[in-house]
């Protein structure tokens, strides 16, 4: 058999494997369940996804863009999100999860970028200092026993609240002592509390494993208001040293949705899907066959 026919085979390989999963996410399918359980089928559509032929990654992203909006429709109708980033994600990537928000309804009330400063363990004590001080009467930084803990709560009262309202002068306090500190950066600035936050992270080489397991820690503490967060990342968000990973073997573990495929196109789908499930108290991890609860949110 010639070169050029393993090509073509290989590149019908890939497409088939790809058609037949985008179509079972189109129709609503939950793959981590039934006959399209097995490992084999996860680990193509993850072969599928990083697949570097434009041909067939150009046929992922146009038929996401089509099923997109018939699946999310109104999952996350009027429901308030905050959207966090951190150093090394892709911007086309949280680009598309916003996009996705938008098309489920949701309210992206802001964008937040975590910066090295803040995610980076030698920073510590500066940051602790600076939850402490702006936040000194908040019950979410006084009743934590860590300093990530502390940290992460002062972020969830600047943000995050049990139902949407205004950001009130405890939160706005907060945000400028994190800015001036040069520990976030407002990308988009909220207006009102989301009860709800995505947390965008990226590859295992930006991340590693120090910054990874802050982000982690960080990810916990968020978690402790409103429905919670979500923290999504690429396939490789997921191995050793990833943020993903580090997420999946932390303390909120059970309690935090996680998704390891945001450099797919269907993936950020998923990352909304995962968003809805979070919403319903019903966490999970999906992506890859690195995650406990399959591909996809039922």
């Amino acid at each position: 058999m010639d070169q050029r026919t393993l090509l073509v085979i290989n590149f019908r390989y890939h497409l088939v494997s790809l058609a037949a999963v985008l179509i079972a996410l189109a129709a609503g399918i939950a793959l981590g369940s039934g006959p399209l359980e097995d490992k084999d089928t996860q680990d193509d559509t993850r072969a599928a996804s990083q697949t570097t032929d434009t041909g067939v990654r150009a046929f992922e992203v146009g038929y996401a863009g089509r099923t997109a909006p018939t699946l999310l429709k109104d999952k996350l109708k009027d429901r308030p999100v905050l959207v966090l980033t951190v150093p090394g994600t892709s911007a086309n990537e949280v680009k598309d999860v916003v996009n996705d928000l938008d098309l489920a309804g949701a309210e992206v009330t802001g964008e937040i970028a975590l910066t090295s400063k803040i995610l980076d363990s030698s920073g510590r004590q500066f940051a602790e200092g600076v939850a402490r001080q702006s936040a000194e009467d908040v019950e979410e930084v006084t009743g934590a026993d860590d300093s990530y803990g502390r940290i992460g709560g002062a972020l969830a009262r600047a943000y995050m609240a049990d139902q949407a309202g205004a950001l009130d002068e405890t939160a706005t306090t907060i945000t400028s002592a994190f800015s001036e500190g040069g520990l976030i950066t407002e990308t988009r600035a909220p207006k009102r509390a989301a009860t709800l936050a995505v947390l965008v992270t990226g590859p295992q080489r930006a991340t590693g494993g120090d910054q990874s397991t802050v982000i982690a820690a960080l990810a916990a503490a968020l978690n402790r208001s409103g429905q919670g967060v979500v923290v999504a990342g690429p396939s490789s968000s997921s191995t050793d040293g990833g943020a993903v990973k580090a997420v999946r073997e932390g303390e909120a573990a059970s309690e935090i949705s996680t998704v390891d495929v945001t450099d797919s196109a269907a993936g950020r789908v998923v990352t909304v899907l995962a968003a809805v499930a979070q919403a319903a108290g019903q966490p999970g991890s999906w992506g890859t066959s690195r995650s406990d609860s399959g591909a996809l949110p039922k």
